[in-house]
């Protein structure tokens, strides 16, 4: 059965209070490990014949008259356990009868190797830790339900190994994603979470209030802002890891609360963020997987820099055969679109329809790692442009398997451009009543007045390079608790159900 489900199990609850009224702890306190059931696995000839302390969850149970093997699971794998009446004494023996499927146990024993040769503890005692009240998923049939899977990750874990080492890759990706960073001279800082005024990119942000000083306040949609207000006092190799939250759908690729990567250098530009980015994949790939080559959802994907350079227009022309320097206003870029069966909105501008344009035409074919360049800078407000083409942007984006795994500028430094951007992206969300564009930060064109030095910059979506290591198809299988709706309230049991419970795998 998959567990989570009904409610606590009356057998389950009856011997955990058994275990009470005979002066024993069910949730017993610190218990000292002296192995993990790798260490017996990978180096058996060392611990054969020693006493060990091992420690888990209680997987399987097989009785064999006054012989009872139990599966141990703890972090690193699973050991066999071995209770005998002979080895432990006919009261402890007996304390067997209270072992569930799930329940967190402490042994103590010997090891050796079975007739059939499997790596064993023979167990000369043994205390609960903590009782376990409902059956856990079964071994065999996992837990399936991918919903139930995300509310109640601690079950997913539990029932599915390949999760946790999913979940635990993640961490090993981040703590070499930092190692790199440090190792070129950046600085790892922490900016607000709680802002005033939520700028650096185009979204709807969460809002709150804080009571003690009476101020309307926003969850940080970017970490952009305050990174390059660093860069201009002086700390010129800056970078964050952290949350972002953004008001809006939810989807494979997409959650309202996600990490991000932002890192800002000074005296670089946008061929310093490629070289970057090329370098910093490559070597996440040469740490976790042992190559450049990433197997992810059945594809082959080389890391080896350089990676392909695409433009823009002329990858788009290729996919639909649209000549975009021919389309001359907002009007005929909409019109483009429909006719494509590419649908915009009624007020869309022509740089927001090439947007679209492209995510639907161009950025599924960007398989292996390609880097993206050419975005029109109406849509890329705080950008230099080209010095030759001032309407483009000095940008790309980094596409791995068709998802967008990278954004990166040549920072705009100029703070009266930056100024007029920001006046036209209020006069657009005049245009077009949008609730994505923020106002002016003031404070953040005051700082570039002091002047900030020539900067590259980039944002990474660490989900999403999660979901490229781990072969993961949605963004919600690599962050732990993925926000969800809360489930309905549960119907009432019909009196008497309690009793029929469903048991688990392979209840003793």
């Amino acid at each position: 059965m998959e567990g989570g489900q009904g409610s606590v199990d009356p057998a389950r609850l009856a011997k955990m209070r058994a275990m009470a009224a005979e002066g024993l702890d069910p949730y017993g306190g610190r218990f000292e490990r002296t192995a993990a059931a790798d260490d017996l696995h990978r180096a058996f000839d060392a611990w054969s014949g020693r006493t060990v302390r091992v420690a888990g969850r209680i997987r399987a149970i097989r009785g064999h008259g006054r012989m009872t093997f139990a599966d141990l699971e703890d972090a690193t794998g699973t050991i066999q356990l071995q209770f005998t009446a002979d080895g432990l004494g006919e009261e402890a023996y007996r304390r067997l009868e209270w072992l569930d499927l799930g329940d967190v146990v402490g042994a103590e024993g010997t090891v050796f190797r079975t007739r059939a040769g499997e790596p064993t503890v023979g167990v000369a005692s043994w205390r609960m830790l903590s009782k376990s009240l409902r059956p856990i998923p079964s071994r065999f049939y996992g837990l399936r339900d991918v919903d139930l899977r995300q509310r109640q990750r601690y079950l997913d874990l539990i029932a599915n190994p390949s999760v946790r080492r999913a979940f635990e890759l993640r961490s090993r990706m981040v703590a070499r994603l930092r190692r790199f960073l440090d190792q070129r001279g950046f600085v790892e800082v922490e900016t607000p979470i709680l802002v005033p005024l939520a700028g650096g990119a185009t979204a709807r942000p969460f809002r709150t209030h804080h009571h003690a000083l009476d101020l309307d306040l926003s969850l940080r949609i970017s970490i952009e802002l305050h990174l390059k207000r660093l860069i201009v006092g002086g700390m010129e190799r800056v970078y964050e890891i952290g949350r972002v939250f953004r008001n809006e759908g939810i989807s494979t690729r997409h959650n309202p609360e996600f990490t991000m990567l932002e890192l800002y250098q000074a005296y670089a530009d946008l061929r310093d963020m490629m070289e970057l980015v090329e370098s910093m994949v490559h070597d996440l790939a040469l740490h976790l997987t042992g190559g450049p080559i990433v197997d992810c959802q059945g594809t082959r994907l080389d890391t080896t820099p350089p990676w392909p350079r695409v433009w823009l227009l002329e990858a788009l022309e290729a996919a639909c055969g649209v000549r975009w320097l021919e389309v001359e206003d907002d009007a005929e870029a909409r019109a483009k679109a429909r006719a494509l069966g590419v649908e915009v909105d009624a007020a869309a501008s022509r740089g927001h329809v090439l947007d679209k344009l492209v995510a639907h035409f161009v950025e599924p074919e960007l398989v292996q790692p390609t880097f993206l360049l050419g975005h029109p800078v109406e849509i890329s407000p705080l950008a230099k442009a080209l010095p030759d083409r001032p309407e483009v942007a000095d940008r790309f984006e980094a596409f791995v398997l068709g998802r967008e795994l990278a954004n990166a500028f040549s920072e705009l430094n100029d703070p009266i451009e930056q100024r007029r951007r920001f006046m036209a992206q209020v006069e657009e969300r005049r245009r077009t009543a949008s609730e994505e564009i923020p106002d002016p930060d003031e404070d953040f064109l005051q700082a570039l007045e002091y002047g900030m030095p020539p900067t590259g910059g980039l944002g990474v979506g660490v989900d999403r390079l999660a979901m490229l290591f781990t072969g993961a198809t949605s963004i919600r299988d690599v962050i732990l608790f993925p926000l969800q709706r809360p489930e309905p309230p549960a119907e009432p049991a019909p009196e008497g159900a309690a009793g029929r419970a469903g048991a688990g795998e392979g209840e003793a």
